[in-house]
């Protein structure tokens, strides 16, 4: 076969293409018409994902602009966004400009806007009067910059002020800053201030709950201070933080505002595929926190599974899977048994809940399991993963089942 990837597409052979083997009738997974590994979205779970926010921030007052940087996948912007999304949230201007040829009209860049080329790819989607574009700025430099560029090109851009913790990333850390920063934007015809920003995922520790409140709370009087001085640019001003580990609180906290003069925005992006690590342990204390509060029925559900072959059973009780960092994240912990499956069987079981993924490289990964289980070189394993922004990014393509494995789509990631 040709190296040429115009070749390749061709044939349908990008890293996580399906290879129908039977075009006249649908593709199931289990017929092992898919090249694995792959990547596999359950449609059910992402739907139920999907609801279970869309309705958890209207019961608490809030708009829901989730983050897109978690899956890059312009088909599920868009099911964010028809699920009534109030905007879509992203880290870059490539970023942004990903969300914008998806048909996204309203982009919240979670991030300092800085350098002459981001700058230009802004302006020029800004040049489409039906979008709209959201950047944070932390310093009077950044605001300067903005500045000049926007007046050169005779846009108005509209900024938030990020308020950042000690120790923490970017963001103003005092009310002199803040000052410093909202004055500097008034002297800029073109830039408008709209808004007030935090990230409250830096602060951790055993206190955390505490903490994340005293700082929220710090934010809120910082922009009910802006706004009683008048300096927005902008009848109702944006009020947004929640990453997807203390989004309850962020509510808590920020729908206390005068709905009149602002706009509360959450900014979860996990909770669409969630996981079987990390943010499945920060649902669980969400809801601990919540008790019988939530109101939201269900809860999200593990949409992701990266799907593998035992490749060599080179020792007793130990599998060589034929999945390695190049597939799956690694960084929250290491992808885990899920589901076993033996071609030719009716259907998946669940995998022994002793196998364990316990070492990972480049494209192997090594699992323990009772030499005595019933486990043979070609059997397929599917594995749950922690932190599936990770994961995402080792895809151009994911494969999205049904709950009877049939392929219903794939869709493109854009990294």
């Amino acid at each position: 076969m040709s190296d040429n990837p115009a070749v390749q597409s061709a044939f349908g052979l990008e890293k996580g293409a399906s290879v129908n083997l039977a075009s006249d009738r649908a593709v199931n997974l289990l017929s092992e018409a898919i090249s694995l590994p792959a990547a596999i979205i359950y449609q059910s779970r992402l739907d139920n994902n999907i609801q279970w926010m869309r309705q958890f921030a209207a019961s608490r007052g809030v708009q829901l602009a989730p983050h897109g940087k978690t899956t890059m996948t312009p088909a599920f912007f868009q099911r964010q966004r028809d699920a009534g999304a109030w905007g879509l949230t992203l880290a870059t201007a490539h970023q942004a400009a990903a969300a914008y040829r998806a048909g996204i009209s309203r982009v919240l860049m979670a991030n300092q806007l800085v350098g002459r080329g981001n700058m230009a790819l802004v302006a020029s989607m800004l040049a489409n009067p039906s979008f709209e574009f959201y950047c944070l700025v932390d310093s009077v430099a950044n605001v300067a910059q903005l500045g000049r560029f926007f007046a050169e090109h005779n846009v108005t851009l509209k900024v938030l002020i990020e308020i950042g913790v000690s120790g923490g990333r970017c963001g103003c850390r005092t009310q002199e800053q803040v000052d410093a920063v909202s004055a500097a934007i008034a002297r800029e015809p073109n830039l408008a201030l709209v808004g007030i920003e935090t990230y409250e995922g830096v602060i951790g520790g055993a206190d955390a709950p505490n903490k994340i409140r005293e700082h929220l709370l710090k934010v809120r009087n910082m922009a009910e201070q802006l706004m009683q001085r008048g300096q927005f640019d902008c009848d109702k001003a944006i009020l947004t933080g929640a990453g997807s580990a203390w989004y309850d609180i962020v509510c808590e906290v920020f729908a206390e505002v005068d709905t009149n003069l602002f706009v509360p925005v959450i900014r979860p992006g996990c909770y669409l595929i969630h996981d079987q690590g990390i943010y499945m342990e920060a649902q669980q204390k969400v809801r601990e926190r919540l008790g019988d509060s939530c109101a939201v029925s269900g809860d999200l559900q593990s949409a992701l599974e990266i799907w593998v072959y035992v490749q060599s059973i080179p020792e007793p009780g130990l599998a060589i899977l034929t999945v390695g960092k190049r597939d799956a994240a690694f960084d929250a912990g290491l992808p885990q048994p899920s589901l076993h499956y033996r071609p030719g069987q009716q259907t998946p079981v669940a995998a022994d809940p002793d196998w364990e993924v316990f070492h990972i490289m480049d494209q192997h990964s090594a699992m323990r399991f009772d030499p005595k289980a019933d486990l043979q070189v070609g059997d397929i394993i599917a594995l749950s993963t922690s932190h599936p922004c990770l994961t995402f990014d080792k895809w151009r393509k994911l494969n999205v089942i049904d709950d009877q494995y049939n392929l219903l789509e794939q869709v493109d990631t854009c990294f």
